[in-house]
């Protein structure tokens, strides 16, 4: 009888040790882990918007949408909420930052030295103090940057309009982007001696009186891809309408919302890049394999509309090169 007792225990636990192999089985085979990533834009604008749609429907195109769990936040032009929203994102523990503009890069960095952080429209992450180079992402950040060809709008603005012989710059101070391509634009026409006023702002609801004092002083306008202003073109563009003075500008969303012509960042391309950083990380490379990107390819693009209202003929060597929006 103690004999058949003691089989009946070794039977026992050996069931029950099969029974928690089984378990521990089913375990290993559920389905990995979500990859949680906070986007974070400073403010509301055509460009900033087209680059988070982009970065999400790429994601979405490229198979992802399964494998990762999009946070968006927005500081709408609140400059001091980016550190909140940031604490706020590694509170629900994601897994990357993707901060889109200067702003939202340096507050991410700020935040942590962990999360891996790919940022998007950094025009100078250099003198912004993210990387020490394009080439060394050593840190936890890295990126794609649409730093613009500051030389080739200047170069399009003598062919568009050749009598313009001053320009009026408008750009915030505040803004690292706008400074460091205003310094460039400086230097092209010091270099060329082209004439240049400046009127600058430090938030939208100065964008009118600033462009409205160059009127009279200027014969077009120059701003680069500068968010403040980008948010509020519509206020921009009419300053320059009524005064018949034609918009320079340093991005496609900007020409789009009527300045005359860019050479400059097409957002669509730099959404698509930027991506396609996240999904390489995602699937296992670090930041240290991913280098600081330039924008890979320039929009050209003239307001046919905006030329028209401005009785700005565009000569036919540009029509085969540009895209002209409103034909």
């Amino acid at each position: 009888m103690k004999k058949l007792l003691a089989l009946l225990l070794v039977l026992i636990v050996g069931l029950g040790t099969l029974s928690g192999c089984s378990s521990k089985s089913e375990s290993e085979t559920v389905q990995p882990e979500v990859f949680k990533i906070g986007i974070v834009q400073p403010m509301d604008h055509t460009s900033l918007n087209q680059i988070r749609e982009t970065i999400i429907s790429e994601l979405e195109a490229q198979g992802m949408g399964d494998k990762v769990e999009i946070i968006f936040k927005n500081a709408n032009g609140d400059m001091n909420l980016l550190p909140s929203i940031m604490q706020d994102l590694l509170n629900d523990d994601v897994d990357m930052l993707v901060p889109i503009a200067t702003p939202t890069a340096q507050a991410a960095l700020a935040s942590t030295k962990e999360v891996p952080i790919v940022f998007s429209a950094v025009s100078n992450p250099v003198e912004a103090g993210l990387v020490a180079s394009f080439e060394e992402t050593t840190g936890n950040i890295t990126g794609v940057s649409n730093s613009i060809a500051i030389e080739d709008i200047f170069e399009l603005a003598g062919k568009l309009t050749p009598e313009a012989e001053v320009f009026g710059f408008v750009y915030n101070t505040s803004e690292i982007n706008s400074t460091t391509g205003i310094e460039r634009a400086k230097a092209y026409c010091d270099k060329n001696e082209i004439e240049y006023k400046e009127a600058t702002i430090t938030g939208t609801a100065d964008l009118q009186q600033a462009a409205a004092s160059l009127v009279g002083q200027i014969d077009a306008f120059f701003t680069p891809n500068d968010n403040t202003v980008a948010s509020a073109m519509a206020t921009y563009v009419q300053v320059a309408t009524d005064a018949n003075l034609p918009v320079y500008a340093g991005a496609d969303s900007m020409v789009k919302d009527g300045a005359l012509a860019t050479v400059g960042i097409d957002y669509t391309i730099l959404g698509k890049q930027t991506a396609a950083m996240i999904i390489r990380i995602v699937n296992g490379e670090t930041i240290k394999d991913n280098h600081v990107e330039q924008v890979a390819e320039y929009a050209n693009m003239i307001n046919i509309n905006t030329a028209n209202q401005l009785g700005i003929t565009i000569p036919e060597e540009l029509k085969d090169k540009f895209v002209i929006l409103g034909e």
